[in-house]
């Protein structure tokens, strides 16, 4: 990973902050830099594809270390004067100029706010299954299917959308094997898995077994066990506020009804609470790191347009009081 020196906050008011140092915070932070705003940046420094190897997807950007990535949006960030503050919001609330965040005991003005601070997974209590996160345990196969095609797949179905996900991998793989854990497949969900030649086991799973590294296999309830060298899963995925919850954001069910995030009013990014934007995960779960950074970029022109605007009224209310 590549590291550069990034200006340490040198104020206590900013035009923006952003809050979430991902890629959406920082691509909304570099667009704003170069519009000549004033932007700070707080990252808490734990990004949600930390644990994967490389991200994919990204045009110009295919395998790059999530880390790597990240570091090259915090050098283009400094070279355009932006700053940022590694911790996190412990408190916010609003001023009559915009906000104010309190971050590593400092507190920080800003004219508006871009929330980017992500989503956290929360995983299937399976033995086992952290500590193979984003390696051979998967979720997305846009994000890992390439990796893992060819491979003997298990799709452990703890949620009823676990069928998408098993059609999706079949497509990468000939050895697919759906184990049921919390979940009854219906009559028609059988039938289509019988057609498409994938397996199905339904005693329920006990842990994963692994060796040199590796996952072997998943240990049944009965204590058989099925040979597999990838699993994938199905996360409950969990809009990361804190804090921020307290300037009136608030969490609701995403329309695909399989998972919460925060809501915007409009395509650039816009939240319900005036003068502050979402951008990535915890507004769009569904988001991989290319479409975040997008949002972020969109989100970041929005700010800058409204702050345009509203600099032009000021200067025209004092140039009218003037004469």
């Amino acid at each position: 990973m590549t590291t550069t020196a990034i200006p340490a906050p040198a104020s206590d008011s900013y035009d923006a902050v952003v809050v979430g140092g991902g890629a959406a915070g920082l691509s909304g932070a570099v667009v704003l830099a170069r519009s000549r705003r004033s932007v700070l940046v707080v990252d808490s420094g734990s990004p949600r594809n930390a644990p994967a190897d490389g991200v994919h997807a990204f045009l110009g950007h295919d395998g790059v270390p999530p880390a790597e990535l990240l570091a090259r949006g915090r050098a283009e960030l400094a070279r355009y004067g932006g700053h940022l503050v590694t911790g996190e919001v412990s408190a916010a609330g609003t001023t009559e100029t915009g906000f104010v965040v309190e971050v590593e005991g400092r507190r920080v003005h800003a004219r508006r706010l871009l929330v980017a601070t992500g989503a956290v997974d929360e995983l299937p209590d399976v033995p086992g299954l952290r500590e193979r996160w984003g390696r051979d345990v998967v979720h997305c196969p846009y994000c890992h299917g390439w990796e893992v095609r060819d491979q003997p797949i298990g799709v452990l179905a703890t949620q009823p959308s676990f069928m998408h996900q098993a059609l999706l991998f079949r497509q990468l793989s000939d050895d697919v094997v759906v184990l049921a854990h919390g979940v009854e497949p219906t009559a028609e969900q059988r039938e289509q898995l019988r057609a498409l030649a994938i397996g199905l086991v339904t005693d329920g799973v006990a842990a994963l077994e692994t060796s040199d590294d590796r996952i072997t296999g998943v240990r049944l309830r009965t204590g058989a066990v099925v040979p597999r060298s990838v699993l994938t899963v199905q996360t409950v995925l969990s809009p990361r506020l804190g804090a921020l919850a307290d300037l009136g954001l608030e969490v609701v069910d995403h329309p695909s009804g399989a998972v919460r995030h925060v809501p915007t009013t409009d395509a650039g990014g816009r939240s319900h609470v005036p003068g502050v934007w979402l951008a990535g995960n915890v507004t769009d779960p569904m988001a991989q790191v290319v479409a975040a950074a997008a949002a972020g970029t969109m989100a970041g022109a929005q700010i800058n347009a409204d702050l345009v605007m509203a600099d032009a009224a000021a200067a025209l209310t004092e140039l009218r009081a003037a004469s």
